[in-house]
């Protein structure tokens, strides 16, 4: 017995034994991964995983940038330049042999011959947005009808009549007026079961059956109105993007907030409270009028100030609202509540909002501030490149998003947390705070109401809170004037009465204008507070620039009130005083805004999440632009009273005018976005109108003629760039073409090729040139043509590991892209600018997770992609010949 009991304690030891080591060995199994490049770019917090389950650019399925999932858990996607696809997905953890199935949505097409199998013809698609609700696909087109899809933007129903699994159904619920990356967007269905849908600043606002916030044309801005050169925005409206809700049969609309610029998506929080995340045109970074990507809070009524041009509110403005958290550089795109996500309570709380650009998810986390919020975030996920298009939590709890977008190379991830099965993922309804209550029972009244409305609300225009006096504001506008107009005369309450003067600038006659300047007269400016001075600065400015030119004895009046607080403490307060002033014809005002122009520092006050430098190397196309501002940006506070003097008459003096006009010339040598010169110019040659006409020339010579090309948005070009026309260029192709035995190549144009495309900012040839990159003198030497090629076209596949780059993956969730110049025992410094080498960032080890290889070269792909076939053969026969004329090369054909 005791022998048979010994036997049995050592097989089951043995078999314990035996046990752990096939567990060990199916642990080593888990560890041990394939490499994947499609996974191994992407970062992730701990404890998640991903997998790539599709390429449908692999397919010729085109480049998905829209996603859904239906009542049956399919996904549905959609093409931006083509059709709809129902896609069953593999089950997690699938092999990667096993593929999803893919099914083409098919819709009967208008005019098309049976036999016609043409892949860009379709009956439904070109979607920005879909969603899936009340037994429907609801679609956003996004298009101009064509022979590709004869719809049109707007928003379709679609419906599976018969219950064959067939949307057999299309109804148009919506038509828009707009398309392209600017126009109708996302489609979300909100906690009130209404569709709420976000369009772009290139779609107009259609006929609609109330308006929360109230569209306007007005421009509401003193400064000098100055449009981009490039035409950018010229056709657009000034009511800019906007939100609006229907029902489920699109019968009733509701305009809930507008003056955005391109939010792509909209989600609302656990509370029930509406966000975007929305841009600002990348091509005016570094001017004083730029905002960075943002969070936006969106209350009904919202207004957030963005105007065509140099026109763009500030967010200080009291009649727009300010952003919860600004983000940085980047092209929003998706913005997902994850509370469903099988994830820890950290991100099924926060929102996701997705980067385009820069392939960045960051989780926002919200935290009641008042009547809105706060926010921080921290990066979720991010690769480089990763061009995120859209994405949402499927019915499993996980994670899905696409990569692709302008028919770039598409992609489809799942990602999912090791722990999932652990986590309850019921979704937790919050209780708002009771200053969000009230500024809902407030916003109730956005509509025409009831008599007795005003006097109910009229109060909370003195609130503390911005939100609640906004709102009540807003709710004021909706009434009858004259029910109110009596009790803003009456009001002496300072911060009541400007609000209230806001209101009666955007709906009263400007025959009201006399009275409205008598009124605020009253007010004691040397008395007030700095904040009640903004606010009063921002009522006169939209008075003048709603109801005209001030008469001379009111502005005469004004500007001896307002001189002695110019120049005040702040920047943003000379920026107000120096338009009104101006406006005003206050001749001592051009000697101080002058004054101001030559000794202004920028403020350092704004903080952006995500650092300019921090982006540069996480997308070359985009990145170098960064750099290239970052490494002599424009002086912001400068240009705005440099622009704001621009269409100003009276004041000047021969040495005043010297001083001015010779400000413009340095100008021109500062790097902003791609509208920067344009904008400059166009202030300089707005200025020179004002001037005596026998001294035109003189000025003009002084501020910069000879800098600034024909169009006036270009600095004069010392090379000539690429004619073109471009094309695609892969490797064989280029080859092919440069091989041919076909003309003798020219030494000076493939130099001034290699110098207009920039290889010069980075490269050194004989000497001459940058040293980001290797030096290419003795490259036609080392290398062959097919080497040289793959190396311009395809810079990612092999980086020299004296120029890669490194990702420091950081203990508080986020990265830092740069190259390691050197480190000692407690820090990494690096640089992130490769035009500004010497600018470099410490890092301290100790907050270092990891430190990896960057699989992205920090040259951009695509640069011989603007030359034609002559061009190509002549900057590569520079290349190859080192930067010597009396090369072989070019000395046979």
């Amino acid at each position: 017995m005791i022998k048979t009991k010994r036997a049995q304690l050592y097989l089951f030891a043995l078999f314990l034994f035996i046990f752990a080591g096939a567990c060990k060995q199916e642990k080593e199994k888990e560890v041990v991964k394939e490499p994947n490049p499609k996974t191994d770019k992407i970062t992730l917090p701990d404890g998640f995983e991903i997998e790539h389950i599709y390429s449908p650019s692999d397919d010729k399925k085109g480049s998905w940038v829209s996603m859904t999932f239906d009542d049956k858990g399919r996904m549905i996607t959609s093409d931006q330049f083509g059709g709809l696809f129902r896609v069953e997905l593999p089950p997690l953890g699938s092999d990667s042999t096993v593929k999803p199935k893919i099914e083409a949505l098919d819709f009967p097409i208008e005019g098309r011959d049976p036999k016609d199998t043409t892949s860009n013809k379709v009956g439904m698609g070109f979607a920005q947005g879909l969603l899936w609700a009340y037994n429907s696909l609801y679609v956003m087109i996004n298009h101009r009808p064509n022979e590709n899809l004869s719809k049109g933007s707007g928003l379709y129903r679609l419906q599976d009549t018969n219950n064959d699994d067939k949307l057999d159904k299309i109804t148009q619920l919506m038509e828009l007026e707009g398309e392209g990356e600017h126009g109708p967007h996302s489609i979300v269905l909100g906690p009130d079961s209404m569709i709420y849908v976000i369009a772009g600043n290139f779609t107009k606002i259609p006929k609609m059956d109330n308006y929360r916030s109230l569209p306007n044309d007005k421009v509401d801005n003193l400064i000098p109105y100055i449009l981009d050169t490039h035409g950018h925005d010229a056709d657009s409206h000034l009511n800019g993007g906007w939100i609006a809700k229907t029902d489920s049969e699109g019968k009733s609309w509701d305009l809930i907030a507008s003056g955005m610029r391109n939010g792509f998506d909209l989600a609302f929080n656990n509370e029930g409270e509406l966000f975007t995340y929305d841009s600002d045109m990348e091509w005016d970074f570094g001017m004083p009028w730029y905002r960075p990507t943002r969070i936006l809070h969106v209350p009904s009524g919202g207004e957030y100030g963005w105007r065509k041009g140099d026109a763009k509110w500030d967010e200080r403005f009291l009649d727009n609202l300010p952003a919860t958290l600004n983000i940085g550089q980047g092209s929003p795109t998706n913005f997902i509540n994850p509370s469903k996500a099988k994830f820890p309570d950290k991100y099924r709380n926060s929102l996701f909002a997705f980067d385009w650009s820069f392939g960045i998810i960051y989780a926002i986390q919200l935290q009641p501030h008042g009547a809105s919020y706060t926010a921080k975030a921290e990066e979720f996920i991010s690769g480089s490149p990763l061009p995120l298009t859209d994405g949402t939590i499927g019915p499993d709890g996980n994670l899905y998003f696409l990569t692709g977008g302008r028919r770039l190379e598409s992609d489809l991830y799942r990602v999912y947390h090791k722990d999932r099965d652990k986590i309850n993922n019921e979704v937790k309804i919050s209780e708002p705070n009771e200053l969000v209550k009230l500024r809902r029972e407030i916003e109730q009244y956005h509509r025409p109401s009831a008599p007795g409305t005003v006097d109910k609300v009229w109060e909370y225009l003195g609130h503390e809170d911005r939100f609640i006096r906004y709102a009540a504001r807003v709710a004021v506008e909706h009434q009858p004037f004259d029910t109110w107009k009596d009790k803003v005369f009456a009001e002496r309450n300072v911060v009541r009465l400007t609000e209230a003067m806001v209101a009666m600038a955007h709906v009263a006659d400007p025959s009201l204008q006399p009275m409205i300047m008598k009124k605020l007269a009253t007010i004691p400016v040397e008395k007030i507070t700095p904040k009640m001075l903004e606010n009063l600065l921002r009522v006169y400015e939209i008075v003048i620039a709603r109801m005209g030119k001030v008469n001379d004895a009111d502005a005469a009046a004004l500007a001896q009130r307002l001189e002695p607080f110019y120049p005040a403490k702040s920047n943003y307060t000379n920026r107000e005083l120096s338009k009104i002033l101006l406006a005003l014809n206050s001749e001592p005002a051009v000697k101080k805004t002058l004054d101001i122009l030559a000794n202004a520092k920028d403020d350092t006050t704004q903080t952006n999440f995500m650092n300019s430098s921090d982006l540069i190397l996480r997308n070359p196309q985009y990145g170098l632009d960064i750099a290239d501002m970052l490494a002599n940006i424009p002086p912001a506070q400068q240009i705005f009273m440099a622009t704001a003097l621009s269409n100003t008459s009276v004041g000047w003096t021969p040495e005043l005018r010297e001083q001015y006009f010779n400000w413009f010339y340095k100008a021109f040598g500062f790097k902003g976005g791609n509208s920067y010169i344009g904008f400059i110019d166009n202030a300089r040659k707005m200025a020179l109108k004002n001037v005596p006409q026998d001294q035109l020339a003189m000025y003009g010579k002084m501020s910069g003629d000879s800098l600034i090309n024909a169009q006036g948005n270009r600095l004069a070009e010392k090379v000539e760039g690429p004619e073109g026309p471009g094309r695609a260029w892969e490797v064989d192709s280029a080859l092919k073409v440069v091989d041919e035995n076909t003309g003798v190549r020219n030494f000076k144009r493939g130099r001034e090729l290699f110098l207009a495309v920039k290889c010069g900012s980075c490269h050194t040839v004989k000497g001459e040139g940058g040293s980001v990159g290797p030096d290419l003198t003795q490259l036609g030497t080392r290398f062959s043509k097919r080497d040289m090629l793959e190396a311009i076209i395809e810079p990612s596949k092999v980086i020299s590991d004296q120029y890669e780059s490194k990702v420091f993956n950081l203990k508080d969730g986020t990265n830092v892209l740069g190259r390691l110049m050197s480190e000692d025992e407690h820090n990494y410094v690096i640089s992130q600018n490769p035009y500004a080498p010497q600018v470099t960032k410490t890092i301290p080890k100790n907050s270092v997770k990891s430190m990896n290889r960057s699989e992205v070269s920090i040259m951009p792909p695509g640069t011989l992609n603007v030359m034609s076939p002559d061009e190509v053969k002549d900057i590569m026969a520079y290349l190859m010949s080192g930067g010597n004329e009396k090369s072989e090369v070019y000395n046979k054909k």
